[in-house]
């Protein structure tokens, strides 16, 4: 064994012992955490260290093409991380910013939402005030190259190679289905703020208001989405529908000061863990932003993380009706740990609703079960109240009619209307 592999194992076996020293820590929902020392666990059994070795070796001398060492201590740490849970991992540095990027509410970029369709990259949807926007593309336009180069359907590429510095340029070569026309936009790119809320007036005196994540600037967007909704119902708001299916999540104080504004008093969450971090409990504040007018969220399976937090909070409060289907259950609290290179994003709590229960691998249960409903839309159309959204429809009902509730406790089940 030549003297590099020797040190290149002892590093591995190092990382492989512990991830020792002091680390700045953020906590992705996902809370944000102060810096804090990582302890040392008991030292590995010098067994299993030396299978360690054995099995590097091995794949250096023997394994049918070389591989850079790098990537084989790389390789061992995702496989170990990865072992633990389905939402623990570590990030390379790419992967690292991504998230950072996607918890922040901007970005650098033209301001385009994009999604894989078969052979292209779609825009789903051009941010308002944004590069892309202030040009002309549309929902539904297909990106077929960007500064030349073919994107095929790998919209993670596409997101990468659209993100860049303010100011600098990008070329997008775009087809609009329908027309077949192809159209070249040069953009120059900007900070991009992402508004992670929306809202309509689905009836006098009833709002709706759409959730799609939870980054730093959502409480900051539903106390706007909120102030918008009372401007345009001066008799005051009757109700309100929070949409959060499909939100996977977020940071874990945003979801806590979105549940806050709903809430009075009360517990919110509470999470357990090793650490002292890992244990927290979060209290609303006095003051509800609707004066105690009644809610409806809306949940499916895609509801996770920081949105089944507020979820829980809202429904054993007895502040809000939940309508929908059982939600995606995550109940742990991943802690992104910045490392030498890349990150760490390692589960370290386990969280708890007002009521003490843990919904874990199980969701929670909406009050009224919405069996056979279609795909969420977008969001209610800009010039009205959905028409398609049937479950948008069933909550505006729950709110002027009061919701249906089975005699025994157990969630009542409703059908969904034909579109």
């Amino acid at each position: 064994m030549s003297i590099r592999s020797r040190t290149l194992i002892a590093l591995a076996v190092g990382v492989v012992l512990g991830f020792c020293g002091a680390l700045a820590t953020v906590v992705f929902a996902e809370r944000q955490a102060a810096p804090a020392a990582v302890p040392g666990g008991d030292a590995l059994p010098w067994e299993d260290a030396q299978l360690f070795a054995e099995v590097f070796e091995h794949i250096k001398r023997d394994y049918v093409d070389e591989e850079d060492d790098h990537k084989l201590v790389e390789n061992a740490i995702r496989g170990m991380v990865g072992g633990l849970d389905p939402h623990s991992a570590f990030l390379d540095d790419e992967q690292f910013e991504e998230i950072r990027l996607s918890t922040m509410g901007s970005y650098p970029g033209v301001g385009i939402e994009v999604t894989a369709d078969r052979s292209a990259v779609r825009i789903l949807r051009a941010i308002e005030g944004s590069p892309a926007a202030r040009a002309g593309i549309l929902p539904g336009d297909l990106i077929s190259r960007i500064d030349g180069v073919a994107v095929g359907a790998d919209a993670a590429d596409a997101i990468a190679r659209l993100r860049g510095a303010a100011g600098t340029t990008v070329r997008l070569t775009v087809r609009r289905p329908g027309t077949g026309e192809v159209k070249v936009y040069v953009l120059r790119r900007a900070e991009v703020a992402v508004r992670s809320v929306e809202q309509r007036t689905l009836a006098p005196g009833y709002g709706y208001v759409r959730v799609t994540s939870f980054t730093e600037a959502t409480p900051q967007d539903l106390d706007r989405a909120i102030a918008a909704l009372k401007r345009a119902n001066p008799a005051g708001l009757k109700g309100l529908v929070l949409d959060l299916r499909d939100n996977p999540g977020g940071v874990l104080e945003s979801g806590v000061a979105v549940a806050d504004d709903f809430l009075d008093h009360g517990v919110i969450v509470t999470a357990d863990g090793r650490t002292p971090d890992a244990r927290f409990r979060m209290d609303a504040t006095r003051g509800d932003v609707l004066d105690g007018a009644p809610m409806v969220v809306l949940v499916n399976g895609g509801t996770a993380s920081a949105a089944e937090i507020v979820t829980g909070a809202l429904k054993d409060h007895g502040r809000a009706e939940i309508i929908g289907q059982r939600t995606y259950g995550k109940g742990t609290v991943q802690t992104i740990m910045p490392l030498s290179r890349g990150a760490l994003k390692l589960t370290t709590s386990r969280y708890f609703t007002p009521s003490g229960a843990s919904i874990n691998g199980r969701g929670i249960l909406p009050d009224l079960i919405v069996e056979d409903a279609p795909a969420p839309a977008d969001g209610p159309s800009s010039d009205g109240p959905p028409t398609r959204d049937a479950e948008v429809g069933i909550a505006l009902r729950a709110l002027e009619e009061g919701p249906p509730r089975s005699r025994d406790g157990d969630p009542a089940v409703a059908m969904a209307p034909a579109p």
